[in-house]
């Protein structure tokens, strides 16, 4: 039997007194992140944002399997958000979506989540009313036409079934029960309402596709309405997918057991705290940047320089060549080139150790 089978659900309980410490640690390292950022300014503090709801949004839609172009994604953010950066390329639909769905969640999370909030979130999604090749129903709830909504694995013939969730017929009346409790949850700790959340949502699996990011979505909402800011700092998402084998494991495992989800919230409270800790990355890399651009800010560097130097600055995956540097900037090697020995000269690069094919270069951090 499934949590939603169990004659008392969706009453789930689970163990306060053991995720005590645990929960005030947390209010502890938010309070001291939130403090950390405003002491940043304003600039600083908004480009931590954007760097967070970038991550956010890349992550949350890579654990579902699906690969934006973090450029796209941040250029979004920023013409949304009305921010004075250059280098801005075209988003494509899917991508608008998911980040429109973002900020709604996020900055205005006082508003209340209702069911055509959820529907409107839904149809940001899927823009096409595909999901790939295949047609879903979008803005609306499930109804089951193709069979069970099951979360299923493995080649075609041998799937392994983790879990099959309620029938639609019970949609209506259990989304009801879930936003109705989601607006007025008593004197519950609010983290732990932003764990409770995550899995109820979850484990209802309403729409066709995109349960995991509309839950996801709801949790970063909730979480907002404790911070009560709209700015983010920090990306559950994120660390979810560096955790995505544990997250599924004890989420399979949570809905197949009985109404105590003491384990799945300590798991949640676990990874919420392991991406507070994420932060002060966030923080390095928005610091190393502002001072990077205070040294160089008389420089005259054409659009490309700026581009990738800010990809570089903005945690860069593996080393840079001049094969990688015309991918990104989308010219040829030889222009690529080119600007790469520019800075070297002005001292905003240098050649790393070795040559030959696997040359390649850094960034000089003063």
């Amino acid at each position: 039997m499934y949590l939603w089978e169990k004659s008392a659900w969706p009453t789930l309980i689970w163990d306060e007194k053991s995720l005590i410490r645990l929960l005030a640690k947390i209010s502890r390292e938010q309070g001291r992140l939130l403090g950390r950022m405003e002491a940043l300014g304003f600039e600083l503090r908004s480009e931590a944002h954007l760097e967070t709801l970038t991550e956010d949004v890349v992550k949350s839609s890579e654990i579902e399997g699906e690969k934006l172009e973090r450029e796209q994604v941040r250029s979004s953010i920023v013409r949304r958000l009305g921010m004075d950066v250059g280098g801005l390329v075209h988003s494509d639909r899917n991508v608008e979506g998911v980040v429109e769905m973002m900020l709604d969640a996020t900055g205005n999370y006082a508003d209340p989540l209702s069911e055509e909030r959820l529907f409107a979130w839904h149809a940001s999604l899927f823009p096409t009313g595909r999901n790939g090749m295949t047609r879903i129903q979008v803005g609306c709830w499930r109804d089951d036409s193709n069979g069970p909504m099951q979360v299923v694995s493995g080649p075609i013939g041998r799937e392994q079934v983790h879990y099959e969730a309620p029938p639609a017929k019970r949609l209506p009346d259990e989304m009801a029960k879930f936003l109705q409790w989601f607006e007025q949850p008593g004197d519950m700790d609010p983290l732990l309402i932003a764990g409770l959340a995550h899995l109820w949502f979850v484990t209802i699996h309403p729409f066709d596709d995109g349960n995991g990011r509309i839950a996801r979505a709801i949790a970063d909402m909730a979480l907002a309405r404790t911070e009560k800011t709209g700015q983010r700092f920090y990306s559950m998402s994120a660390q979810i997918r560096s955790e995505h084998k544990d997250y599924y494991n004890t989420l399979e495992w949570t809905q197949k057991g009985d109404l105590d989800v003491t384990r799945w919230q300590s798991w949640f409270l676990n990874c919420l705290q392991r991406a507070i800790d994420g932060a002060l990355e966030t923080l390095k890399i928005v610091l190393n940047k502002a001072h990077f651009w205070e040294c160089f800010a008389t420089e005259a560097l054409n659009e490309r320089q700026i581009k990738v130097l800010n990809r570089l600055l903005g945690g860069f995956k593996g080393k840079l060549t001049t094969s990688k540097w015309a991918k990104i900037a989308k010219c040829s090697q030889d222009t690529a080139y080119r600007d790469i020995l520019d800075l070297i000269e002005r001292g905003a690069l240098q050649k790393d150790p070795g040559g030959g094919r696997s040359t390649s270069y850094s960034l000089v951090i003063k």
